[in-house]
């Protein structure tokens, strides 16, 4: 038998490398030239803001939605790598609008993963209106504990922190600051009445004693620009005026009407936590642990402003949604949200530890930062605090606590 002469293999080894290659080649283009797989994430989002006492405070017309965007950014940075792509779908909402509706706009453009900032009443119209859909609901900013509790649902996710867990972190600071007795100040409104509640609840749970309570009336015209700085000087040392020997004011003012006037007026010199001056904050523009910084200077390069809790939580939540794209090994629905719930995820957030969901109210376990509006003064959980299974736990309603039956 002949033996091919060297040329002739040489000529074919290269004719079959080239055709290899060519093949190679033609897969890869096949893949740069397929749509990645598209992921909608859709914000229903208030355009209702309360008025603040500090014009520092005033919220930006893109609040929650420059974080959520600057997600989609990150997501799509990882999801370029594996065909994945998320698009942020805003629906900006009015006091008067109808959520339902505006839900079934979402889920007809086959939109599952919601973010809301609208407060509990809505939430709660949400997640029956999702119901049909099978959309999940991400609450990015209602507190309320009923949402947690008694009226917990199953697609309703709360990636916004409880008030409880709020309170807990603030408690857990002044406890192991040895500042165990409070004088509580709370506004008339019915949320101030609500956060008053969870600080009793802390006090109680982590040994400290109110010593005195007050309540600060809202007759409409206590701002600054209303009242005048001297006014001021005389009303809010008149309501700290007369109570126990106390250690620190503990305010309980969600709709900002006085909170923000007790630092430096209060009757006898005291530190004010609460609702003003030591805050118990999901965010703070000036932290720089565990890579804030790189965060919140991503953020100022493409929004000319400071990131705000509201902006993080948004990005937290639409985060949530990249990670379990990128680890769950399929990109339908129920297997992303599957994943969310399940004991493998965790999502990294700029605050040193791993965030994951509680599987008996699906409240996010998060450190809380305390805050005095300069600088982080202390993050929460506080060293001291144990739980046999995490020290996030610590803060908020705990599983033997809980009264929420998932449904």
């Amino acid at each position: 038998m002949k033996r091919p002469k060297s040329g002739a293999r040489n000529g074919l080894g290269r004719r079959t490398l080239l055709a290899s290659l060519g093949v190679a080649a033609a897969a890869r283009a096949g893949v740069a030239r397929a749509d990645p797989k598209l992921i909608r994430i859709g914000y229903l989002r208030s355009t209702e803001r309360r008025p603040t006492i500090s014009l520092l405070d005033k919220p930006a017309p893109n609040d929650g939605l420059a974080g959520a965007t600057l997600a989609i950014d990150d997501n799509n940075t990882t999801g370029s790598f594996m065909g994945q792509r998320f698009e942020v779908v805003d629906v900006p909402l009015g006091a008067a609008a109808d959520v339902a509706a505006a839900l079934a706009t979402l889920t007809a453009k086959d939109v599952r993963f919601v973010l809301t900032d609208l407060p509990a009443p809505d939430v709660l119209k949400l997640s029956d209106a999702a119901r049909a859909s099978g959309a999940v609901i991400l609450n990015v900013a209602a507190p309320d504990d009923s949402l947690r509790q008694q009226d917990c649902r199953a697609n309703v996710i709360h990636v916004a922190p409880s008030r409880a867990m709020l309170a807990d972190a603030i408690a857990q600071y002044l406890v192991w600051k040895k500042w165990t007795r409070w004088l509580l100040v709370s506004g008339d409104h019915p949320d101030d009445g609500l956060l008053a509640d969870a600080y009793r609840r802390s006090a109680k749970r982590f040994g400290a004693r109110i010593v005195a309570e007050r309540v600060n009336k809202d007759t409409g015209g206590s701002r600054q620009t209303d009242t005048g700085l001297f006014e001021l000087q005389k009303q809010m040392p008149l309501l700290t005026q007369g109570v126990p020997d106390y250690d620190v004011v503990v305010a309980a003012d969600e709709n900002e009407v006085f909170a923000g006037y007790l630092p430096y007026r209060t009757w006898d010199p005291r530190p004010v936590a609460g609702s003003a001056g030591l805050k118990p904050v999901t965010w703070a523009p000036s932290s720089q642990s565990f890579g804030g910084e790189q965060l919140q200077s991503r953020f100022t390069r493409q929004f000319h402003r400071s990131m705000t809790e509201l902006d993080m939580q948004a990005w937290t939540a639409v985060r949530m949604v990249g990670e379990a794209a990128s680890r769950a090994g399929k990109l339908d629905f129920p297997t992303l949200l599957a994943y969310m719930k399940s004991p493998a995820f965790g999502v990294a957030a700029y605050k040193g530890k791993r965030l994951s969901l509680r599987d008996w109210d699906l409240q996010m376990r998060q450190p809380i930062m305390l805050s005095d509006g300069r600088v982080v003064v202390s993050i929460s959980p506080q060293p001291g605090f144990l739980h046999q299974v995490t020290e996030l736990d610590t803060l908020g309603i705990d599983r033997p606590e809980t009264t929420c039956k998932l449904q």
